[in-house]
């Protein structure tokens, strides 16, 4: 399936090895070149490589030298795969890479992954949109080294009261939850501190908005850490979808008549 000559930015998952999608299993199987993203990508996903292949950890590479190695791979035409975590669309830095490969006229191409966020939603049994409760997720971060644009700050988004996943921002849990408070949720609110979802040592807490600095710090979580808020976490309370309603029409079929 992979060609030669060819850069594919593979999402790992969220950190389960059989949680890689099929495509992005056999374009390890296949690479000749694999630089993975060392910090956060569970490293037993390498043993899919095949023998001899060059393996390189991003974490302790710049961009230059990441760029150098695959463009030099792929004009030597070999497989390369950028193994990022979850998918690699968000928070994954692609966008430098992929513009630099444009650059070089090296090709390339993404094998989407499934993010945290989700990985996390599994293991809280979550439904993320639930009528007449919240049919909006938002994923963000706190601004940090890398700026976030104010017309995206987490008081402004919290205003929405929708589900919302915060990346990133594990070691400032305390800010984060003031900011949320300030924007519009309730300490009260819903919510669940998931630290390295669906790895062998994740970590789950779940409690009122206020609550999660505090046992986050007993549990010492400060990284590697997902934050869900919103009503949907504990929510009892909501319609059923009109989808399966026997009483409403769909494209493939006809609702019951009262």
């Amino acid at each position: 399936m992979a060609e030669k000559g060819k850069v594919y930015f593979v999402g790992a998952g969220p950190g389960a090895t059989d949680l890689i999608t099929l495509r992005g299993k056999q374009l390890l199987e296949e690479a000749d070149l694999i630089i993975y993203a060392g910090s956060l990508v569970n490293p037993e996903l390498l043993s899919f490589a095949k023998e001899g292949v060059s393996v390189f950890d991003s974490s302790k590479m710049t961009l230059d030298e990441m760029i150098d190695e695959m463009a030099a791979a792929a004009k030597n035409d070999q497989t390369v795969v950028r193994l990022h975590t979850g998918d690699p669309s968000l928070y994954g830095a692609i966008g430098e890479q992929m513009r630099e490969l444009k650059k070089r006229d090296i090709p390339f191409e993404i094998c989407p992954g499934v993010s945290a966020c989700f990985g996390a939603a599994a293991r809280l049994s979550l439904e993320y949109t639930l009528p007449d409760v919240s049919q909006t997720l938002i994923l963000t971060r706190m601004s940090g080294r890398t700026l976030v644009p104010d017309s995206e700050s987490i008081e402004s988004l919290a205003a929405h009261r929708a589900s919302m996943a915060i990346y990133l921002s594990g070691a400032m849990l305390s800010e984060l939850t003031e900011k949320l408070t300030a924007g519009g949720y309730d300490e009260d609110t819903p919510s669940a501190l998931i630290y390295k979802a669906t790895w062998p040592d994740e970590k789950i807490i779940r409690a009122p908005l206020s609550k999660i600095p505090e046992l986050a710090e007993k549990e010492g979580i400060d990284h590697f850490a997902l934050l869900i808020v919103g009503a949907a976490l504990d929510s009892h309370n909501f319609s059923n979808s009109k989808l399966y309603d026997k009483a409403f029409d769909t494209a493939f079929r006809k609702g019951e008549t009262k």
